[in-house]
């Protein structure tokens, strides 16, 4: 039997913070650069079964797609019913990304009702290499 594995992505700019909850327990497991190179080895690495939680950024419909197909389902998590993390007293990208994990795990994740859309001002525009985000804190 293969164990659930739920992995919370907390996007920014120039990285997106991993965490993965499995059996009961939560896990970092670092961070990726936002280059399209990086974050395909990271989709190339999980498995079939893995659920994925990202929360709503400018970047997130690009990381969706890229994982789409590959894992069990990828839920976007809308940020404004998302209150564990905007209302954590310690806010960290550690602390949001095993957030994110474990709400998934719990199916407890307050999902965006369609897949993410592309605001004008988020347009996915390439900046050195890296994928354009809007996060505050990226």
């Amino acid at each position: 039997m293969v164990s659930r594995r739920c992995i919370g992505l907390d996007v920014h700019r120039e990285f997106v913070q991993v965490a993965v909850w499995e059996a009961g327990r939560v896990r970092q497991a670092g961070q990726i650069k936002t280059t399209p190179e990086e974050l395909g080895v990271f989709a190339d690495s999980l498995s079939p079964t893995d659920e994925v939680a990202i929360e709503a950024t400018c970047n997130t419909h690009a990381i969706v797609r890229l994982l789409e197909g590959r894992v069990a389902r990828v839920v976007v998590s809308n940020p404004l019913k998302t209150r564990a993390i905007a209302e954590a007293e310690i806010k960290t990208d550690k602390v949001d990304a095993a957030t994110l994990a474990k709400l998934l795990a719990a199916d407890f994740l307050p999902g965006c009702g369609s897949l993410m859309m592309r605001p004008r001002r988020c347009a996915a525009k390439s900046r050195g290499g890296r994928i354009s985000s809007g996060s505050a804190r990226g």
